[in-house]
């Protein structure tokens, strides 16, 4: 199984060349059931490195392209009357679907933003009073644009800590720039990558990683962590029971992707940024960079013993 997920990142890693560090974190937040936030400029490869997941997971694919028009019904489906049954029939809209790329989610409403809440959580839907459930496995990769471009909405809390991982892409090293630039084009690149795992075998893996073992000495740890953050004055509000819950999966994937079954402090430590950082927000405001939230964990860390 292992090997099957090495082969996954060694795929993604042939088209978004230069960025293993973040495709081995979308792969741990996959791996741990969780939706996945990628917030960068235009044209470094956020809706690339979606297509090139999907395809080696075998997984099925939908995109949305958030606009300040778009609609719930848009994303959640709709009821059309149908004259020859004469009732009205449902029909589905993208999120039924098993990877649903929200791309630009904040060009679009907050009332369109929130479409997405209950399928994230419940993986299901309720639509004309009654309840559908979601695809199973359900992973939402959603795209964001810096907040301070025109025309965008800021996520509110309660969709943020929906998305277990926000990570950043960048603008690629020289050398993997150099590849982009000499090699093909990524859309026919796409075009000819082959599925590497099953919708089985992913659940499989997920169902692996909830068995990776925790020690009390590690649990300890990550209690740390949360109590440090609600009690420090450098932060408005510290982390809820919910982001204690999304490290220790995101944790517990990341030491599946390393070959053990229980998990280290160093596991924790490599996913944190990616877990906490969209979850935090300084006390006298600003910092809404990526760059200004890893700070933020960064000291965050600092202030807890590693057992």
């Amino acid at each position: 199984m292992l090997e099957l997920i090495q082969s996954v990142a060694a795929q993604v890693g042939s088209i978004v060349v230069g960025k293993q560090p973040q495709i081995r974190l979308a792969l741990a937040c996959l791996l741990a059931r969780g939706h996945l936030l990628v917030e960068d400029l235009p044209g470094v490869g956020k809706t690339t490195l979606s297509h090139a997941l999907a395809i080696s997971l075998g997984l099925q694919f939908k995109r949305v392209q958030f606009t300040n028009d778009l609609l719930p019904s848009d994303i959640v489906g709709v009821s059309i009357f149908d004259r020859d049954s004469a009732r009205f029939v449902f029909h589905p809209g993208p999120i039924f679907t098993q990877v649903l790329l929200a791309d630009e989610i904040n060009r679009a409403s907050p009332k369109t933003q929130s479409a997405l809440l209950e399928g994230m959580e419940e993986r299901q839907v309720s639509a004309d009073g009654e309840t559908r459930g979601l695809p199973d496995p359900f992973f939402v990769i959603a795209t964001q644009n810096p907040q301070d471009q025109i025309g965008t909405f800021p996520l509110p809390e309660s969709q943020l800590d929906r998305f277990l991982m926000c990570i950043e892409l960048g603008y690629p090293d020289p050398k993997a720039e150099r590849a982009l630039l000499e090699g093909r084009d990524r859309r026919h690149l796409l075009a000819e990558l082959a599925p590497r795992l099953t919708p089985d075998l992913l659940l499989q893996a997920q169902q692996r990683v909830r068995q990776i073992h925790c020690s009390p000495t590690l649990l300890d740890y990550v209690q740390n962590l949360l109590t440090a953050s609600r009690r420090t004055p450098m932060l408005a509000e510290g982390l809820s029971p919910r982001a204690g819950l999304a490290l220790l999966q995101a944790a517990r994937a990341w030491a599946m992707l390393d070959g053990r079954n229980h998990v280290l402090p160093d596991d924790v430590q490599a996913v944190l940024p990616a877990v906490a950082g969209h979850r935090l927000r300084p006390a006298k405001g600003g910092g809404a960079s990526h760059r200004a939230r890893a700070e933020l964990v960064a000291e965050l860390t600092k202030m807890v013993a590693v057992p």
